[in-house]
């Protein structure tokens, strides 16, 4: 029974990224009227930030798990408002 739960949890975590990158793969399709190839790119980008800040953060076990998220989002919508900040005002005017 064990076996089965986890293969369940498993397969329904999988399920979820394929779900949230095919609603990416929607959204741009339905903004630009294209589908952006490199949007696995980007998604392996995010995964290679998201464990190299764990790495870099020392993340020692369950506990610190909470606290290195906060800090990896904090970075993230700085990075963002940085980086695509400058891009949506000017395709906004």
């Amino acid at each position: 029974m064990d076996y089965f739960l986890q293969q369940l949890i498993n397969r329904l975590t999988l399920g979820s990224i394929y779900g949230l990158i095919a609603i990416g793969y929607t959204m741009v399709y339905g903004i630009i009227g294209m589908i952006n190839f490199a949007h696995g790119d980007v998604f392996m980008v995010g995964a290679f930030v998201a464990l190299i800040s764990f790495l870099v953060l020392g993340v020692l076990g369950i506990t610190w798990v909470p606290l290195a998220l906060l800090i990896v989002l904090a970075l993230a919508m700085i990075f963002t408002a940085a980086y695509g900040g400058p891009g949506f005002s000017y395709v906004q005017n």
